[in-house]
């Protein structure tokens, strides 16, 4: 049986990434929220604002669910995400719409510092646009990330020539997963925050977690530096 919070592995050198193993995904929900918990104060003892950086998914919401009965400052917390598809505003497959309805739309967090991607507007023109909201942000206190199975994060594909882009913000125009307008953070941007946090939970990961053990370089392993909160059935491959 794998202890809640054990740490099981170091992916690369060069990433110099750690993983936590949890039991559940309940346990990682709830030691991921302790750990945004914990940076936010951290980071509020230094700076006047903390600065997040959002992302989407089912396993996400969990967390942010629990974030909620965190004791934080949100008046000093400024929210931003890590991509976007580009769908209507109230599109529920939105992860803004979800961050809101999970997260956002139950603690007292100015509306004005809640900086949603405006991908309404097409992928070219939200990432000019989101670009000029970010730059004063710079760089990000935590981002938070998932994984997809094929190894992407955020909505960096593997090669995809959006990894080698230097924009703040990038345009993507045909991601392999639909839809295939979407906007992400570079990853530039993504590993110049001061601290990472994948989240990762289910056995349809488990493959894309051990390609990378040995040195796949997926968009995921690309992100130096991450903390990796990972549940038992990705780490093991079984469904449970």
């Amino acid at each position: 049986m794998i202890n809640s919070g054990a740490i099981r592995w170091i992916p690369t050198v060069r990433t110099c990434s750690r993983i936590e193993v949890f039991p559940d995904v309940e346990a990682l929900a709830n030691a991921a929220a302790d750990r945004i918990a914990r940076l936010a104060q951290q980071g509020l003892a230094q700076r006047d604002m903390f600065r997040l950086a959002l992302c989407g998914g089912r396993t996400p919401r969990r967390c942010y669910v629990q974030l909620r009965q965190r004791a934080l400052d949100w008046s000093r917390i400024e929210v931003y995400f890590s991509d976007e598809r580009c769908l209507p505003r109230d599109d529920p497959d939105r992860n803004d719409v979800m961050a809101y309805d999970a997260l956002l739309g139950h603690v007292p967090i100015p509306p004005a510092q809640i900086h949603a991607i405006p991908a309404e507007l097409g992928p070219a023109e939200a990432a000019r646009a989101y670009a000029r909201v970010v730059a004063p942000g710079l760089p990000f206190d935590l981002v938070l990330l998932g994984m997809g199975e094929d190894g992407h994060t955020a909505s960096l594909f593997p090669d995809h020539p959006a990894l080698g882009s230097k924009a703040t913000v990038v345009p993507i125009l045909d991601a392999p997963k639909p839809p295939a307008l979407r906007v992400s953070l570079g990853l530039d941007v993504l590993n110049a925050a001061r601290h990472k946090l994948f989240l990762v939970t289910g056995a349809g990961k488990h493959e894309a977690l051990q390609r990378m053990n040995h040195g796949a370089l997926f968009p995921a392993a690309r992100i130096a530096g991450a903390q990796w909160y990972v549940d038992r059935n990705a780490w093991s491959g079984e469904a449970g």
